[in-house]
């Protein structure tokens, strides 16, 4: 009993220093590719990101949103030309780790619970 109460300290310590890279910075801003399944089809997008700017092109169209940085990992994304109500929220944006040229986000509308995680490549 009293090997237990030594060791459990101790592996908490041990999980508690564990942290997972998070170079954010690294990807403010450069050209970036992201893929995710849509109706069991796997679909593709590059878009290029300034301090200030998203350019997005899928599929032959090409979206603007403007970037509002909250912290190195986390901004703010607002469709420059909203053609409806849906497109006219905000999206949330969060850098939940980085590894060598990718990293993985979590995403949702402004105000939203339901999150959605991807992970993005950057190609320069």
């Amino acid at each position: 009993m009293k090997k237990i109460i030594v060791i459990l300290p101790l592996l908490l310590l041990l999980v508690s220093c564990y942290n997972q890279e998070r170079n954010c910075a690294d990807f403010k801003t450069g050209k970036f590719e992201f893929t995710q399944i849509i109706n069991s089809v796997k679909k593709t997008s590059s878009f290029e990101r300034t301090e200030n700017l998203q350019i997005e092109n899928f599929e032959g169209k090409t979206d603007t949103a403007s970037i509002r940085w909250i912290n190195d990992c986390e901004y703010i994304l607002t469709k420059l030309n909203p053609k409806n109500r849906e497109e006219k929220k905000a999206i949330s944006m969060k850098i939940l780790t980085t590894k060598g040229k990718t990293y993985t986000f979590e995403y949702s509308f402004v105000g939203e619970d339901k999150k959605q995680k991807g992970i993005v490549t950057k190609l320069d």
